[in-house]
């Protein structure tokens, strides 16, 4: 497994690519924000531009364990614990924080990304992906996200458009 240097999100595609050296590796679908994009703190939109992965968080826990306030809560997702607790904006599995890398575009101030909590995180498997429905933040699917955790490291590059992105979006991955 290659270590990824550099992810893209299309919020057009709902697709994350994960390159390596210019190769394209990766393709996930994902969930970015039901409320589009934006960097307004408090919009629930998703941030454009340049980013970097600030912080990994989860290491080690099971597939499908309950992050809140970024801590383990002992918990692991299941249909029971849903019904117990409707409406909960779920984060699962694993969080890569995403920090901007832009001032005043979706860093520092009202715009700042890593202030807002903007993470890729695993979203349960119930939830439909390739459609935009999240509060800000990029799901994935937990097996997907256990896949891509390892393979990208601190400071890894992130840039999110909102422009499609078809020479990716059929390419053969490497």
């Amino acid at each position: 497994m290659r270590t990824l240097d550099f992810l893209h999100i299309s919020i057009a595609d709902q697709v994350l690519y994960g390159f390596a050296n210019g190769q394209l590796l990766l393709r996930l679908p994902v969930s970015t924000a039901l409320n589009g994009a934006g960097e307004r703190n408090g919009s629930g939109c998703t941030p454009r531009g340049r980013h970097q992965v600030r912080a990994k968080i989860g290491d080690g826990l099971p597939q499908g364990a309950v992050l809140r306030g970024r801590r383990w809560t002992g918990e692991v997702w299941s249909p029971a614990l849903a019904e117990q607790f409707p409406g909960r904006d779920w984060i699962l599995t694993r969080i890569l924080w995403l920090s901007g890398c832009e001032p005043g575009r979706n860093r520092l101030g009202a715009l700042d990304t890593f202030r807002r909590y903007v993470y890729l995180h695993g979203t349960p498997d119930s939830e439909p992906l390739g459609v935009p429905l999240s509060h800000g933040c990029i799901r994935l699917r937990n097996a997907d996200l256990l896949e891509l955790f390892p393979r990208v490291p601190a400071h890894c590059a992130v840039q999110i458009d909102e422009a499609p992105c078809p020479q990716w979006a059929t390419a053969e991955l490497a």
